[in-house]
């Protein structure tokens, strides 16, 4: 059962962030950036959806609100072997405004149910909706039942809900991650009165701990921005929340196993930095944080300076 999950952020969780965590963490769940329904129809299908096997357990989330594309798309997603396939119904972003999905969508929950059954007529992967608490002026607990309900009852039997409203019109996408306050309180009445769904939380959790707080009252804890810039924290995580005997994995093995990947990745022409820029958190709060993201930070970055700022050890200073 999924007990936590590195958010989808858009321009950071692509392929090779995902590999980066997954050396961290072997059970936490990971999840791609939102891909629309119609670049996946119309679009290269191997740079969109293309992984490693290592990155399993793996969520496509798909952007769209096209019943027809949605299931398309989701069936394209079964083929390539996803574990779960997630609906955006979070993002507040212009362009997802501009083409009616996103957050906008929870203002018409019977949309989200059409592609919920539509989905659900041609894939047998499991499937969930990401939301808001709410988003512009849906100002009460009953909206967001209702919301609930109706897509439930469409076949979603899971959702993870970012605790904040978005507010579509006066705040930017950066705004909406931080200016609309938190309800905890809502996602856990949500947990109360629809026990026989499976309910994650999302937004402002900072720390192990506080994830595994709020799995007294949830299914599931999802943790972002707090991960990509301090990604050591997964480091923990299959101890805190699997029960995993293993011990906890070295900054410095799980940098040696990147270059591993890095050198695979040069050979299909990847640039250093489309991975590198990805670990620059990897020494957060120790003694050496700083140098290491000036070295991956200047002008030319090469692999030389990786093996390098390994020899030195615990000397980096």
């Amino acid at each position: 059962m999924v007990k936590f999950s590195v958010a989808p952020m858009m321009d950071w969780t692509d392929r090779h962030c995902r590999y980066f965590h997954r050396l961290l963490s072997k059970k936490a769940q990971l999840w791609t950036e939102m891909v629309t329904a119609k670049a996946i129809i119309h679009g290269d299908k191997n740079r969109l959806l293309d992984y490693d096997a290592h990155e399993h357990p793996l969520v496509l989330q798909l952007g769209g609100s096209d019943p027809k594309e949605m299931a398309l798309a989701a069936k394209v997603g079964q083929d390539w072997g996803y574990d779960e396939i997630n609906i955006n119904v979070g993002c507040p972003s212009d362009r997802v405004q501009s083409g009616s999905f996103g957050a906008c969508l929870m203002q018409t929950p019977e949309t989200v149910a059409q592609c919920i059954e539509a989905m659900g007529e041609v894939v047998d992967t499991p499937l969930s909706v990401k939301s808001r608490i709410g988003v512009d002026d849906m100002e009460s607990y009953e909206e967001l039942t209702n919301f609930i309900e109706v897509v439930s009852q469409a076949g979603c039997a899971n959702f993870v809900v970012h605790a904040r409203k978005a507010w579509l019109k006066g705040l930017s996408p950066k705004q909406n991650r931080s200016i609309p306050p938190l309800n905890y309180d809502w996602v856990y009445q949500l947990k109360k009165d629809f026990p026989k769904l499976t309910i994650g939380i999302n937004g402002g959790i900072n720390s192990l701990e506080e994830a595994g707080e709020h799995l007294q009252y949830v299914d599931n804890t999802m943790l972002g921005r707090a991960v990509y810039h301090q990604p050591y924290l997964l480091a923990g995580v299959d101890q805190a929340f699997y029960q995993s005997s293993a011990s906890i994995v070295s900054r410095e093995q799980v940098l040696l196993n990147f270059i591993d990947y890095i050198k695979i990745q040069q050979k299909n022409e990847v640039p250093i930095r489309s991975m590198t820029r990805h670990i620059l958190g990897l020494y957060h709060a120790q003694p050496n944080a700083k140098r290491f993201k000036r070295l991956l930070s200047g002008k030319v970055v090469e692999l030389t300076h990786l093996y390098e700022w390994l020899e030195q050890g615990d000397n980096h200073e």
